[in-house]
């Protein structure tokens, strides 16, 4: 370089000179904001509200102008469809099965399930005996003479009544069993005549789709009769993984029953908006399918979608109660804090008044029931066993007595025959079975169960292996839980196949290891599947724990609802009481009586969800809740998760 230049000045950070400006620090304010920040701010939205709104506009007044008659409630259930307009008093409540023609030699009308569990027991029948005299307490002990593990099992529940029955001071009856299967063996049926049957039923060979119970012989007419919904989800036993095949079934029941028994035409769907009742715990992919299936497949107005718990309390007037929601196939269990689910308190039970059915079944065979002929399988034969059940059935140990009961038996196209029965206490150990657990094959119930998700749809909302795992759930199974302390659950980690644990070496040092796992959120038993297996109360119970501390406890347990079919169980109430009161009393500090509260007068407990979404309906403040087709079209499962507290 030339003497005299000055050297030219290092640039030490490297960087070019430029005329770019330091922001200024964001304003607060700005940053508390909403604006933008969700999809219901953006042009697409706006546009389909004013377009929404413009339709509105057009919509001629209808002629029924009483509140909610342009509001349908409907409330899917694992035997029946309640249904009807939000301005009726009770609902439709309609069979939830679907018979259609089939190919024999690609389809089985009935189930492999079905046919084991209902197969009638053959061989010779052993009754556990009784003896003793009134001045002992010989008359309540059980003698088992058979080795039959399932024998054991209903001695072991016969041994608990007999120990409520000592309890009460209540005298047993000696040999019962005996003098009831002599009387039963021995019975002959009463044919009753055509003109004399005042409820005789008109049998099809053939026919609709919708009149599935009253086909004669569907697997002779190639008919399949499935029932699309069971427990919290879609039917996938009897369907497979499809689920258009579900839902073209369940668009039929509702499409016949809006049509038959309300009135409403597909080409009236536009101008209705629906209510729809979904589990308390529900599968994703179940509230998804439904959406659609009614927002677009049916062209409903718009969809505003309740959990059955809250919607209970709706029903019965409630701001706070334990719900404990009895239905066919599960028992369903969750806290309601002024209008909303506590998440953590919700539990299933894998039981519920098809149990009962069919543990009365087996206990009345061990008796020689007199229609031998009974096949669970066959519709008109399961109705038999329900209404048996209805009539017998009691949870109150001072009915149990030695009664003779009559019912009818009407079979297809043959004469209507009247039996008479002798049962003891078959009628108290049969509605027993929801406390007593050990009779239910619960593994047997979880075949070929599967999820109708397919794991290359997404809807956008993050899901975590642990989202069905509820805090009382775990409390449930505490006891079942792997001793070796678990240190991280694999959902934190983002790894749903392993599961971080310490164990301790020779040194007596910790070293932490990776133990595979296939448990839905990492944990070292199916939390799920052995919470399922709870007895009734215990279940309450752990619920109530779920909310808190002893005074969430002591508040739940002193508003227990019981809704569902098996609540109209005699005795229900006080059956439920007791036992609660003897789990609660020594564990919870203060605690005063347990109390089943009652449903509202002229309102049975199988419609107070459906009554209490009917309500929930009718109020002003449901307008912020209601998901339209545009939102639908628009946003799919985040349009109903905007309106919805418990997504």
């Amino acid at each position: 370089m030339p003497r005299g230049i000055p050297n030219a000045r290092r640039d030490e950070d490297g960087l070019r000179y430029t005329t770019f400006h330091v922001p200024l620090a964001p304003n607060p304010k700005h940053t508390l904001s909403n604006y933008l920040k969700s999809e219901s701010q953006s042009i697409w939205a706006r546009n389909a509200q004013k377009k929404s709104k413009a339709r509105q506009d057009d919509v001629v007044p209808p002629q029924d102008s009483r509140r909610g008659s342009q509001i349908i409630v409907i409330h899917p259930g694992s035997r029946f469809l309640r249904i009807g307009k939000g301005s009726d008093v009770f609902p439709v409540s309609v069979p939830n099965v679907v018979a259609r023609k089939i190919n024999p030699a690609s389809d089985a009308p009935l189930s492999k399930f079905v046919e084991a569990i209902y197969r009638p027991r053959k061989g010779k029948t052993v009754i556990p005996q009784e003896g003793g005299s009134a001045e002992t307490n010989d008359e309540y002990e059980v003698t088992v003479t058979s080795d039959d593990p399932f024998d054991e099992k209903i001695a072991e529940v016969t041994i608990s009544l007999r120990d409520r029955m000592r309890f009460y001071k209540l005298r047993v009856t000696p040999n019962a069993a005996n003098v009831a299967s002599t009387f039963n063996e021995q019975f002959q049926p009463e044919i009753i005549a055509e003109h004399n049957d005042a409820y005789q039923l008109e049998w099809v060979k053939d026919g609709a789709d919708v009149l599935a119970l009253r086909l004669a012989n569907p697997q002779e007419s190639g008919y399949a009769v499935r029932w699309p919904i069971r427990g919290s989800n879609f039917n996938t036993r009897d369907y497979g993984s499809s689920a258009q095949v579900i839902l073209a079934d369940v668009e039929t029941v509702i499409q016949h029953t809006l049509r038959d028994r309300l009135g409403v035409n597909p080409g009236d769907y536009k101008d209705y908006s629906v209510v729809l009742v979904v589990p308390d715990l529900y599968d994703r992919s179940y509230l998804r399918e439904f959406a659609n299936l009614l927002l677009v497949t049916m062209g409903f107005k718009q969809l505003c979608a309740q959990q059955e718990s809250l919607a209970a309390t709706y029903g019965a007037g409630l701001s706070n109660a334990c719900v404990v929601d009895i239905g066919a196939v599960k028992t369903s269990i969750a806290c309601v804090d002024e209008g909303l689910i506590i998440p953590d308190t919700r539990l299933n039970l894998n039981m519920g008044g098809d149990d009962i059915t069919e543990f009365l079944y087996v206990l009345l065979e061990r008796i020689h029931f007199p229609y031998r002929d009974i096949n669970l399988a066959r519709s008109y034969d399961w109705g038999v066993m329900e209404d048996l059940k209805a009539r017998l059935c009691t949870l109150a140990e001072g009915d149990v007595a030695l009664n003779l009961y009559d019912f009818i038996v009407r079979q297809p196209f043959k004469p209507t025959e009247k039996y008479g029965l002798r049962a003891y206490d078959e009628i108290i150990l049969a509605p027993m079975v929801i406390f007593e657990p050990r009779m239910v094959q619960f593994k047997q119930k979880q075949e070929n169960l599967r999820s109708i998700s397919h794991p290359d749809v997404s809807d956008e909302i993050l899901e975590h292996h642990g989202d069905q795992i509820t805090s009382a759930m775990i409390i449930s199974t505490q006891h079942l839980m792997p001793a070796i302390p678990m240190i991280k659950p694999p959902a934190a980690r983002g790894d749903a196949d392993t599961i971080e644990i310490v164990q301790l070496d020779e040194e007596g040092k910790g070293v932490k290891t990776l133990v595979p796992t296939k448990h839905p959120g990492g944990f070292g038993i199916d939390v799920c599947f052995e919470a399922s297996k709870l007895p009734l109360d215990v279940a309450i119970f752990n619920s109530a724990r779920a909310a808190g501390g002893d005074e969430k406890i002591r508040k739940y347990l002193q508003a227990v609802l019981v809704i569902g079919g098996s609540a109209n169980i005699p005795g229900m109430a006080h059956g439920l009481e007791s036992r609660l009161q003897a789990i609660a009393t020594p564990l919870v500090a203060d605690m005063e009586k347990v109390q089943i509260i009652p449903p509202p007068k002229e309102v049975e407990p199988t419609v107070l969800a459906w009554k209490g979404a009917a309500v929930l309906g009718k109020m002003d403040g449901v307008s912020d809740l209601w998901v339209t087709q545009a939102d639908w079209d628009l946003l799919g499962l985040r349009g109903l998760k905007e309106r919805c507290f418990f997504l």
